[in-house]
């Protein structure tokens, strides 16, 4: 009994590890790296400060006739075993001095399923951080639904997810972090409704169980089917985080999202001074040769180089992740802001695979918006780094949708109430580069392109010969200089010498500024005066 007491066995490989060691180790075994179950309370003692905790509602009576006597005597079990009355602990904590609402599920009462007393607890969570205008973290584990309460179980979900609506209206952060398993009613609900979903590393997450998916479709599943790693790939989550390393991260997100969202803003006064035009004798084709240029910057080398504390967040949630676009929230003077590029990938040749070239696909258009929709959410400017030859094409592109989708984020856009401005950095062609575009303000670097098409599609479709590219490059206008004279764009980032990633320095230095300048000039404009700019700004075309 005493060794019981003292040791947990890993399910993994079997070794017997002392509780004291577990608690250095985050739960982890020492001997395979397997991550062993954490309690509730574990959960929070990893998380919190010092005495912050406090806990709310600490039981909910059960509000349903005719349950079975078995059931009844199951729960009385579970409570006498591990002195829970229910499947999920909430309250209020500090992590490094921030207030948050916290939920946490814990396995050991019935595997966590969801019944009447854990879907209130879960809606009184959010419904009370929602009056006390805090953000809540939400660790999600759980078997699914609780058979034994039958159809008051399954109304848990609608309960709760409503519950999730209401705390997001009012523009709350929401984090969910999944562990293993989560399953059933609950994926299907409140866990995967967060603003940025963690999990931890090899974690069952999923609907329907593996063995009744089997059973209904006579096949075996392949390993890893379900796996935390499975749905980051397949664009349902954000990321996956290292047990040692959630504090931090929950922390550094929780940061991210302390300013408020100020939602007024004042005209502006005088019009922009005029950017100097180039006089570089450097011809069109050149151009769009030194913006392709293998050792050009992209949008991942500027995100590296400006920004404080990027945290970069994945997945449409419908399919899938596309790698040629690269997103998150960063801090830069002092302000949150959501950053969004077309990445193109140039470190070699399987990077460049890896991120389609920065060709972006309906799911990467699907990440956009989602994006978009949580910046306006919170408040945060927009900034958007435009690189690409033009949107994915092909049987899989459209077969989803590709046109539908670049519709979809323009028309979002156009009625965003936060400021948006896009910095074309290398080529931007087509629709696909518009999606990203369509900015309060625009800016060029001095060696970038912009146009309807490529050199080469404008000459295959005016003279049924791509090889008059350069004689296209030409006719087509592409030059900063050219679209800063119709008005296209607003601004040249000057290039004293074509910029590579390792000259780049001088032109971060001149973005940042550039940056500082753009959120102080709409620091203060009314999210009717934003829209109303950026309507007129293309109204005008």
């Amino acid at each position: 009994m005493c060794a019981r007491m003292n040791y947990r066995i890993c399910k993994e490989c079997g070794s017997e590890i002392d509780r004291e060691v577990l608690d250095e180790y985050y739960s982890i075994c020492p001997t395979c790296g397997n991550y062993l179950r954490v309690h509730a309370k574990k959960r929070i003692e990893m998380l919190a400060d010092a005495k912050s905790f406090h806990e709310w509602d600490t039981s909910v009576e059960l509000n349903i006739s005719d349950l079975d006597e078995n059931y009844l005597k199951k729960l009385k079990d579970n409570f006498q075993k591990h002195k829970l009355h229910e499947a999920v602990l909430i309250g209020e904590i500090e992590i490094n001095g921030i207030r948050t609402a916290i939920g946490v599920m814990d396995t050991r009462f019935m595997m966590a399923t969801m019944g009447h007393a854990e879907g209130e607890k879960v809606t009184c969570l959010f419904e009370k951080a929602t009056k006390k205008k805090l953000s809540v973290i939400m660790f999600c584990c759980s078997g699914g639904a609780r058979m034994q309460e039958g159809i008051i179980s399954l109304m848990q979900m609608s309960k709760t997810a409503a519950a999730v609506k209401k705390h997001s209206k009012a523009g709350l952060l929401y984090l969910s972090v999944l562990t293993n398993p989560t399953m059933g009613g609950v994926t299907a609900s409140f866990a995967m409704l967060a603003d940025i979903i963690l999990a931890e590393k090899e974690a069952l997450i999923g609907f329907a169980g593996r063995r009744v998916i089997e059973q209904n479709i006579g096949e075996v599943l392949p390993d890893g089917f379900q796996s935390a790693e499975f749905q980051l790939e397949h664009g349902f989550i954000d990321m996956i985080v290292e047990r040692y390393e959630l504090k931090d991260n929950l922390y550094n997100l929780l940061k991210l999202h302390t300013s408020k969202k100020s939602g007024k803003y004042l005209r502006r006064d005088v019009e922009q001074a005029e950017n100097r035009l180039f006089t570089s004798r450097i011809q069109a084709w050149e151009r769009v040769k030194i913006a392709r240029a293998h050792d050009r910057p992209t949008s991942k080398n500027y995100i590296e180089h400006i920004f404080e504390n990027f945290v970069e967040l994945r997945g449409d949630r419908v399919s899938e992740d596309d790698h040629a676009v690269i997103a998150g929230i960063a801090k830069i003077h002092g302000q949150n802001i959501t950053v969004i590029g077309q990445e193109k990938g140039k470190k070699n040749l399987d990077d460049a695979i890896y991120r389609n070239w920065g060709m972006t696909s309906p799911s990467g258009y699907r990440k956009i918006m989602r994006m978009m929709i949580q910046a306006e959410k919170f408040g945060r400017p927009i900034l958007c780094f435009v690189d690409t030859i033009g949107a994915a094409c092909g049987k899989k592109a459209e077969g989803e949708g590709q046109g539908l989708v670049i519709a979809k984020v323009l028309e979002l856009v156009s009625d965003m109430n936060v400021p948006i401005v896009s910095i074309i950095i290398g080529e931007a062609c087509s629709g696909g580069a518009l999606a990203l575009s369509m900015g309060n303000e625009v800016w060029m670097l001095e060696n970038s392109v912009y146009s309807i098409l490529s050199p080469e599609g404008y000459a295959s479709i005016l003279w049924r010969d791509n090889t008059r590219a350069e004689e296209a490059a030409k006719q087509m206008k592409l030059e900063a200089k050219d679209l800063y004279r119709c008005k296209v764009i607003d601004k040249i980032i000057s290039e004293k010498v074509p910029v590579t990633v390792n000259n780049m320095g001088d032109t971060c230095k001149q973005i940042s500024d550039e940056i500082a300048r753009f959120l102080k000039d709409y620091k203060n404009k009314s999210e009717l005066y934003i829209k109303k700019e950026r309507y007129e700004k293309y109204r005008k075309f």
